[in-house]
């Protein structure tokens, strides 16, 4: 039987979850996905599960938060008071902005506590320091 090698054209279909069971991504009940493995245009220990499978073989790998989302970093979490707030922007829990820099570079944040004084503001991606639970079965090598 053919295994899959870089170079190949592949159709998988795939579950990305979290330990707790949610499902962060998943290509069943839709299109496979196709891609050229080799390519490098996933998560690098996504691609190298591939290579040697056959079609029809599944396979359940754990990619660490580090290679996925990043970990989890304190310094990014700053605490701004609240009238440096838009008067049109009501802060909340859960309420994302794109805050612009002072070279003008935007980067989106998450409100993660607020209080009458001060807002909390979380630039970390909301997966990072999470691992990565994949399910991968390939479905052909085209």
């Amino acid at each position: 039987m053919v295994q899959a090698k870089h170079g190949d054209t592949i159709n998988i279909h795939y579950t990305g979850t979290l330990d707790d069971g949610r499902v962060i991504d998943t290509s069943v009940g839709a299109e496979p996905l196709q891609f050229t493995l080799g390519e490098n245009r996933f998560i690098a220990d996504f691609e190298q599960a591939v290579v040697g499978m056959n079609p029809g073989e599944s396979k359940n790998i754990r990619i660490p938060a580090d290679k996925v989302f990043g970990q989890y970093r304190e310094e990014m979490v700053v605490v701004v008071n609240q009238k440096e707030f838009p008067e049109n922007i009501k802060p909340r829990v859960g309420l994302q902005l794109d805050v612009i820099q002072g070279d003008g570079q935007t980067f989106p944040v998450t409100v993660i506590d607020v209080s009458n004084e001060s807002v909390t503001l979380d630039a970390n991606h909301p997966l990072a320091g999470k691992d990565l639970i994949v399910d991968i079965q390939l479905i052909e090598i085209v």
